[in-house]
């Protein structure tokens, strides 16, 4: 099994759940699946006759609907052109003619404008400014409060004036007039000349608007009495691309205006269309459906309005046209297409149906079947979930897995004495060791390496003194408190217990994962483990326990870090001179009256993030030069790095001025911090010793 595991080609294996649904389902398949290949022809064979009619019926809808719109527009020019005011040229200065078209172009949101030309040049239009693009009106730089331009040209009858063009608000009041157009002849333009040509209503079109200068469509009619001229209404290409937009089916369907020249007259993307040549209708060609041109030919020779085409993927497409009837003599037509298998996706869908109830039994069979599975399976599932957790070391307490089953409740048993073992393991082991052990399935071996470690010792001051008259349960459950509040600072900062040494704590950082910021991270401890010291000593006193002084010793450097002992009973510890001296830092705490003390290497990787004082030179034995000795006072920050300069300003005449400066500079010191152990050392021993070297004998 290790062998499969380890070349990555072991069996293939699947759970209990998965055999018997998978059982279950292949059985019954066999005969769904029959039933559905049986009605799946049959099923194809209705879509596609389904698919004529129904096109034919959403094409005649849209035709209708755009239909009338036409209607609605036409109809609104037949009123105008009855008017008395507009047969007889009178547009200028008419306000109540300017309410009537303003009441047209609110009742019929599709219309841009309204307009009338004549013979003469006269020429009257009003026109809705928002219901063009935003830059028509920035063009026209009119106040927010217009809603209608006028513009008027009247140039006959006692009316004729200049052109002027009027702006008037919501409820047509004037808010601004300017001169002009001067330039602008009506007679010129297509909608005016083509309106003679044939007297019935037409579309015109598309071709660019003179006031919006977009491309738009145009319905007119010449006047029938007075005045001879045309009455127009405009329809901006978005509004009818709009409409074509709600006519399409599907993701891919189209639909689309063509007339008898084949050139398409409305488009849902009319712009793009037009884009290459803006001076002519495109033709049918551009919308690059091939087979389309010829089924409009077929629908003009045999009169089926339904049409099944192939287009270049192979996908059958069905269409249907329509002739709008209001577009006249235009002979506008509406073409709706779309791609079979969109088009009917509702049958399509009955047809999954279909397929759906010929799997019923399928269907059915599957809760028995997941039940059955799960039942089996939920005790295995969950033995390995919890199999997973311990090798994540997630050792948190459970309840032990029964079952029915002797051999599902004797595994049970086994992983739940696995976990305990392993959790009662990693007390004895720091848990790095154990972690690795088990994601690596390697046994304990003798031996180390040699590696840069932080090393910490702690003690607790008279401790002796202040337990040997205690009942001793009271004390172990005491020093357990400590020694779990300390372990819990250490570890949250990275570091790793290597042993518990009476009341004392030794503990590495580096080792045995390594740890890029080891020695800040090791700062962090001792400053946690102060807090959390002076927390549980408030809640001793408060017990009537006595408090746990803490000190502490910090050293940085190389160390023979690995496992000693025997085969038999062995030990993941660090061992050389850098232990040594941590261990003696730890013991100077007691001559100097202070609680953390480091070497010089600390200070050297720390003094980024924490603030250092100067305690003292020793030479311990075993080392051949002087050390130097410092506290850790904190976290750098204003107060600590003023106290640590000022001492170090001390400090400095201690070690190079003459003995009655240097104890003058103490008495200063003192008279501001008289509560400093180290200051209070330094004066003792110059008062005592006043000639003696300031490098200390040798340290025990």
């Amino acid at each position: 099994m290790s062998d499969a595991r380890e070349t990555g080609r072991g069996p293939v294996r699947i759970g209990f759940r998965t055999s018997i649904v998978t059982a279950v389902v292949a059985a019954v398949l066999v005969v769904g699946l029959t039933l559905v290949y049986l009605s799946f022809r049959r099923v194809s064979s209705i879509t596609q006759m389904a698919a004529s009619t129904f096109i034919d019926k959403v094409g005649q809808i849209g035709a209708d609907r755009i239909d009338a719109q036409f209607k609605n527009v036409r109809d609104s020019l037949e009123i105008l052109a009855g008017i008395p005011a507009i047969q007889e040229a009178d547009v200028a200065d008419n306000v109540r003619l300017y309410a009537l078209l303003a009441s047209m172009l609110r009742n019929n949101p599709q219309i841009f404008n309204l307009y009338v030309g004549y013979e003469d040049g006269s020429f009257l239009e009003m026109d809705v400014i928002d219901r063009a693009k935003p830059q028509f009106r920035t063009a026209l730089n009119v106040v927010p409060d217009a809603v209608y331009r006028v513009v008027v040209i009247a140039r006959s009858g006692a009316a004729a004036a200049a052109p002027v063009t009027l702006f008037l608000s919501e409820n047509l009041t004037q808010v601004a007039k300017v001169a002009g157009p001067h330039s602008y002849d009506p007679r010129q333009r297509p909608w005016y000349v083509d309106a003679f040509k044939d007297r019935k209503t037409l579309l015109t079109g598309p071709y660019v608007f003179y006031a919006t200068g977009e491309p738009g469509y145009t319905l007119r009619t010449p006047l029938g009495e007075g005045r001879r001229g045309v009455v127009a209404a405009d329809l901006l290409l978005n509004r009818l691309e709009e409409m074509l937009s709600r006519q399409k089916l599907g993701k891919s369907g189209l639909a689309f205006l063509f007339n008898d020249a084949d050139r398409i007259v409305g488009h849902p993307e009319m712009r793009e269309l037009m884009t290459e040549r803006s001076d002519a209708l495109p033709r049918i060609d551009a919308i690059k459906l091939p087979g389309l041109s010829a089924a409009i030919q077929s629908w003009r020779s045999d009169g089926l309005a339904q049409q099944f085409f192939t287009d270049a993927d192979g996908r059958t497409l069905v269409a249907a046209f329509h002739r709008i009837e209001t577009a006249g003599a235009a002979n506008i037509h509406l073409a709706v297409v779309a791609p079979l298998d969109e088009f009917f996706a509702k049958i399509i869908s009955e047809r999954r149906a279909l397929f759906a109830i010929a799997l019923g039994f399928v269907i059915a069979m599957l809760p028995f079947a997941f039940w059955l599975g799960s039942l089996l399976a939920r005790s295995l599932r969950e033995l390995a979930r919890q199999t997973d957790g311990i090798q994540r070391f997630q050792l948190a307490d459970r309840p032990r897995m029964q079952s029915a089953i002797d051999e599902i409740d004797e595994l049970g048993r086994s992983v739940f004495t696995m976990r305990t073992v392993v959790r009662n393991f990693s007390s004895f082991i720091p848990q790095p060791i154990v972690r690795q052990l088990m994601q690596s399935g390697a046994s304990l071996q003798l031996g180390g390496i040699r590696r840069e470690v932080t090393v910490l010792f702690t003690d607790v001051a008279d401790f002796t003194a202040k337990t040997e008259k205690a009942d001793p349960s009271q004390v172990m459950i005491f020093t357990s408190r400590y020694f779990a509040a300390m372990s819990e600072a250490i570890m949250k900062h990275h570091g790793t217990i290597d042993k518990f040494i009476g009341d004392a704590v030794m503990a590495l950082w580096n080792a045995p994962d390594e740890d890029p910021d080891h020695v800040v991270h090791a700062c962090e401890a001792v400053l946690d483990c102060i807090h959390r010291n002076a927390e549980l000593n408030r809640a001793f006193r408060s017990e009537g326990w006595p408090a746990y002084g803490t000190r502490f010793g910090l050293h940085l450097g190389d160390a023979v870090v690995g496992n000693v002992g025997s085969a038999a009973r062995m030990s993941y510890t660090a061992l050389g001179a850098t232990i040594n001296l941590a261990s003696r830092l730890e013991g100077l705490n007691k001559n100097y009256g202070t609680q953390v003390l480091v070497s010089a290497a600390v200070r050297a990787r720390a003094e980024h993030r924490f603030a250092f004082r100067s305690v003292d030179q020793i030479r311990p034995k075993g080392f051949a030069d002087a050390i130097t000795v410092y506290e850790l006072c904190g976290e750098r920050g204003d107060s600590e790095l003023t106290f640590c300069a000022r001492w170090e300003a001390v400090y400095s005449s201690i070690r190079y001025a003459e003995p009655a400066a240097a104890a003058l500079r103490i008495a200063d010191f003192l008279v501001e911090y008289p509560w400093d152990c180290v200051a209070q050392y330094h004066a003792e021993r110059l008062r005592n010793a006043a000639q003696q070297p300031l490098l200390d004998l040798p340290v025990p």
